[in-house]
């Protein structure tokens, strides 16, 4: 039962990867299959939680490996956006989310290695459910664009009218605000003399 969690975590990392090419392929049934990948990616990460919180499972692994599976299948649903239309999301917009999360990931580590308690904004935890919140929606719309469907027409219009542009900017800069406030709000994180490992 211990390593349940880690494993769920585990699989969730395998199957960002294949999200991400069935995803990529201009084929319908492809990318109708990658989003039935993608939530069974999702539901690993809600068991995962809520196994290790009831049977009081954390490890240094555990930790470790859980928001690293985590940024997998963000990264993955992110960079899949530019393949639906580059102009609406930029390949700039995808790196400069991609590189706030690595890095607030290697900080993460950094102040595990120092036995500092990070501290985790509002603002962060907010980025995360809008960020989730944006894929899961940009990815079905470019699943309903591509289908035969009712819903069609409608996916269409959401990419003609733009509006996802000005929300890939508003999720791009809600990344970075909260990276900058992640940042002062554990800036002793910085004042932390270096000792022997």
């Amino acid at each position: 039962m211990k390593n349940i969690p880690n494993i769920l975590s585990a699989i969730r990392m395998v199957l960002a990867p294949i999200f991400l090419f069935m995803y990529i392929q201009d084929e319908l049934v492809w990318r109708s299959l990658s989003i039935a990948v993608f939530a069974t990616a999702a539901v690993t990460d809600y068991f995962d939680g809520k196994i290790a919180r009831y049977y009081q499972l954390e490890s240094d692994f555990g930790v470790f490996i859980d928001p690293l599976a985590d940024k997998f299948l963000t990264f993955a649903g992110f960079f899949c956006l530019p393949f639906l239309d580059v102009s609406q999301f930029p390949w700039w917009a995808v790196i400069v989310i991609v590189v706030r999360d690595m890095f607030v990931t290697l900080l993460r580590l950094y102040a595990g290695r120092k036995k500092f308690h990070m501290r985790t904004r509002f603002t962060a935890k907010a980025k995360t459910m809008v960020q989730m919140v944006f894929l899961y929606a940009v990815l079905l719309l470019g699943v309903f664009k591509q289908a035969d469907i009712e819903f069609a027409d409608a996916a269409a219009q959401f990419f003609n009218s733009g509006v996802l542009y000005y929300a890939m900017m508003f999720v791009t800069a809600l990344t970075v605000y909260s990276g900058a406030e992640y940042i002062w709000s554990n800036s002793q994180l910085f004042k932390i003399q270096n000792t022997p490992s």
